[in-house]
């Protein structure tokens, strides 16, 4: 009498358990991470420290805040800038963030990794869902590290403190939360030019800047309608994130940012199933 074997696949959760700590373990073990840190606390301390602007007359030079937290977040929701200020703050993170993405995800292409990893494990979505969570943390890291910066190199120039501290915790609560919704994002970014490293990172520079939304909110200002909608869109709910946050402004943000990790996750696991990965 022969016993029939039966193997069963293992869970998503343990999957994606596994995925999880290779991913960490190469994210801990490579110097890149290390870099982004630094470069996420050097910048914000350079800009709030150095950085003049003109002032209204014109005939001299101002710093460019007035206040150590105004480098963490813009003083209430702009969608259209109107000087560096408004928009030299945290939101910088999914910029350079973005680049980080790119080449942790690109060398995954050039080693051969995901050649080997789709030869042993068929789930593309494993994949996407590793990558965002793992680029997730990263950034969130990094929004931590811009923090300390940041907040560093206003108090050495001497700017005033006051704040609205529940605000000012929620602002960064806020950024920090979409963090999955930008790593989601530029994962899928880099599934879709994973032949071609040079454009993946430009891809991931050019929608980190929001341009798009900085231009839509433009032409919606311009005819005088609500630009509330655009909380609908990424960067849009980042913006929000302001010194002037409430719990609300991080209910936008969580929703905002689970919905477009569900969406670009989905559509880059359909990708990577139809098309040919290596």
């Amino acid at each position: 009498m022969t016993r029939e074997l039966k193997f069963e696949s293992p869970s998503l959760a343990r999957r994606i358990r596994g995925m999880l700590g290779v991913d960490f373990y190469r994210l801990f073990h490579t110097p890149l991470f290390y870099i982004f840190l630094a470069i996420a606390a050097i910048i914000p301390a350079m800009v709030s420290a150095m950085t003049m602007m003109p002032d209204p007359s014109g005939n001299a030079m101002e710093p460019l805040y007035s206040n150590v937290w105004q480098i963490i977040a813009a003083s209430e929701s702009l969608y259209v800038i109107h000087t560096i200020a408004d928009y030299a703050n945290m939101n910088m993170v999914f910029i350079f963030g973005g680049i980080m993405v790119s080449v942790f995800i690109g060398h995954d292409y050039k080693s051969g990794y995901v050649k080997q990893l789709f030869t042993t494990h068929a789930k593309k979505q494993d994949y996407m869902i590793s990558k965002s969570l793992v680029c997730a943390f990263a950034m969130a890291c990094m929004c931590v590290s811009y923090f300390i910066g940041g907040t560093v190199g206003g108090l050495l120039v001497g700017y005033d403190t006051a704040v609205h501290v529940g605000s000012l915790v929620l602002a960064i609560l806020g950024k920090m939360v979409m963090s999955l919704g930008w790593a989601s994002l530029y994962t899928f970014l880099n599934v879709i030019f994973r032949r071609y490293f040079g454009i993946s990172i430009a891809s991931s520079f050019f929608f980190g800047t929001g341009i798009l939304i900085i231009g839509a909110a433009a032409i919606v200002e311009s005819l005088s309608l609500p630009t509330a909608f655009l909380n609908l869109f990424l960067y849009g709910a980042s913006v929000n994130a302001s010194l002037s946050a409430n719990v609300g402004t991080l209910a936008v943000c969580i929703l905002v940012s689970l919905a477009w990790s569900v969406i670009y996750n989905l559509l880059g696991t359909r990708i990577l199933d139809r098309c040919d990965v290596y």
